[in-house]
């Protein structure tokens, strides 16, 4: 195993070090915690939002804390849920009185941890409510999960809640409009090369040379099928193919994502760009905007996922307005 680390047992926790040094200007670490919350938070009649879970899939999820996204991160190991003491530290954190809204990815682990802290906070006074995304459109029912896996359709959500939030609106409004982008964002992911967790020191999983897994998870879950190595446009047409049988995008306008897995030159996913756009103006799918690069990574694996979402006014609204957040900047 090559990695650029002191000590296996310490990455997170150095990692943590080494954002707060960075970005002391605008955010701080709560002592004690392994979470980061806005150097302003708490906000007054603001409602916080709070979002994270395991490491390993920077920026995510600290690098959506900022003015117009998250009030506050919380950071597990390497793939590892954080635990409920450390979400309820982040609750209070950025609670000013108008409720906090917890964004979690489906995974068993978050979803347990998170609610119990919420169940915590609601016994102290504090108004929370919570979202779980489940873009995936790979598999269901997988190895950390009931029902579909959340993965980078989760930067949307946090995007545009974030604005929402933002703006005053209520708890039961920012909520809302978290959900409206859940129903309307699909996603599925590629692998091409497997992930090594500093602490295991070998790949969580084996891929020959000339293999891919067709709807990998962010942990290295199985996907759909392996296969034999395909041209991207292939790949493409393929993950694109099984996120429009999914719900209805006919017609529509959509932001799309294509997401860098860790290992995955832009090179690479502006070609797979370049198929995604030739293939939905033939389906009469309009682009209104697209993001290009690393938002929901796995530590190294190589590959990518494709991430569309399905516009109306509202939704635009909340991609364009202003983010402050360290790796999403508008």
């Amino acid at each position: 195993m090559k990695k650029v680390v002191n000590n296996v047992d310490h990455v997170v926790e150095e990692m943590l070090d080494g954002i707060v040094t960075t970005h002391a200007d605008s955010i701080k670490r709560i002592d004690n915690t392994t979470v980061l919350v806005r150097e302003d938070a708490p906000i007054k009649d603001k409602v916080g939002l709070v979002s994270g879970g395991g490491s390993g899939h920077e920026p995510a999820h600290a690098g959506y804390i900022g003015e117009g996204m998250l009030d506050a991160a919380v950071v597990g190991e390497v793939f590892t849920s954080p635990t409920p003491d450390q979400v309820l530290e982040a609750i209070k954190a950025v609670d000013s009185g108008a409720g906090v809204l917890l964004v979690i990815k489906n995974y068993t682990g978050d979803v347990m941890n998170f609610e119990m802290a919420a169940e915590l906070a609601e016994a102290e006074g504090i108004n929370v409510e919570k979202v779980i995304v489940n873009d995936d459109v790979a598999v269901e029912d997988s190895t950390f999960t009931t029902g579909r896996r959340g993965i980078a359709g989760t930067v949307f959500v946090h995007k545009i809640a974030g604005a929402l939030a933002e703006t005053g609106a209520s708890l039961a409004e920012v909520k809302a409009v978290a959900n409206k982008v859940i129903a309307n964002v699909r996603s599925m992911g590629v692998a091409l090369s497997a992930c090594t967790v500093p602490a295991a020191g070998k790949p969580s999983f084996a891929l020959e040379n000339n293999e891919m897994e067709i709807g990998i998870g962010i942990h290295g879950e199985p996907g759909i099928e392996r296969v034999s190595l395909q041209s991207a446009d292939q790949i493409t047409a393929t993950l694109l193919e099984k996120i429009l049988l999914d719900i209805e995008f006919e017609g529509s306008e959509v932001a799309v994502m294509i997401n860098g897995m860790g290992a995955t030159p832009e090179m690479e996913l502006y070609i797979v760009q370049r198929q995604v756009a030739k293939l939905l103006e033939n389906k009469g799918i309009t682009i209104y905007r697209t993001w290009i690069g690393e938002y929901m990574t796995a530590l190294e694996m190589s590959g990518f996922s494709i991430t569309l979402l399905k516009l109306d006014d509202q939704l635009k609204d909340g991609l364009n307005a202003n983010s402050k957040a360290l790796a999403f900047r508008v």
